[in-house]
């Protein structure tokens, strides 16, 4: 059984009126808050955590100076920066004309150790969805990062990857059907040989 956990949209409301009234320590809330997924998912698409750090660090410093202005994130405060780390990544791409990485085995659950026998069934199982995970094209792969790694709603994906819901929803369909025929494949295989 899975279990997804939605974030807390009245946090999220919460720390968005905050900054837009100025308070004093909304900056630091939003920080503690939203760094480590921003972190994790710059971390994803660069394999540099050094990088990744940098990055989100930019992120702040472009929160704070768009406070007041325009550019300032007006609603859906998690998808702003999200949207935001995902611009400065391309930047960096585009300013260093290296190709980004996406570590899957970041966002893939590690194997429990409680059980031997168990382990050895999860730790195949795991590198099969590894290996079908790169088998997905870069936007494919995103959209589940974003919507299932980091529970991200699908206006907000859509935001960030600057396309329709519809788009989005699409796209999300096609790499879960995309995976699920590659990780049927070796049981059709075996049943018919």
């Amino acid at each position: 059984m899975f279990l997804i956990v939605l974030p807390d949209t009245p946090t999220e409301n919460d720390l968005l009126f905050r900054l837009q009234q100025g308070g004093d320590d909304a900056v630091m809330a939003v920080y503690e808050e939203y760094f480590s997924s921003l972190f994790h998912y710059a971390r994803l698409k660069t394999g540099d955590p050094a990088l990744a750090e940098d990055i989100v660090s930019e992120v702040f410093v472009k929160l704070i100076r768009s406070l007041g202005t325009k550019a300032a994130p007006h609603s859906h405060l998690r998808g702003w920066l999200f949207r935001v780390v995902r611009n400065e990544i391309a930047t960096h791409y585009r300013q260093t004309d290296k190709a980004k990485v996406i570590n899957l085995e970041e966002w893939m659950p590690a194997p429990s150790d409680s059980n031997p026998d168990t382990n050895i069934g999860d730790l195949m199982e795991i590198h099969r969805m590894r290996h079908a995970i790169r088998m997905l094209n870069d936007e494919q792969q995103e959209v589940l990062i974003l919507r299932f790694g980091q529970r991200l709603s699908l206006k907000e994906t859509a935001d960030i990857m600057d396309k329709s819901i519809s788009a989005i929803k699409s796209l999300q369909f096609r790499a879960v059907d995309t995976l699920r025929q590659i990780l049927i494949q070796p049981e059709r295989e075996a049943s018919h040989g």
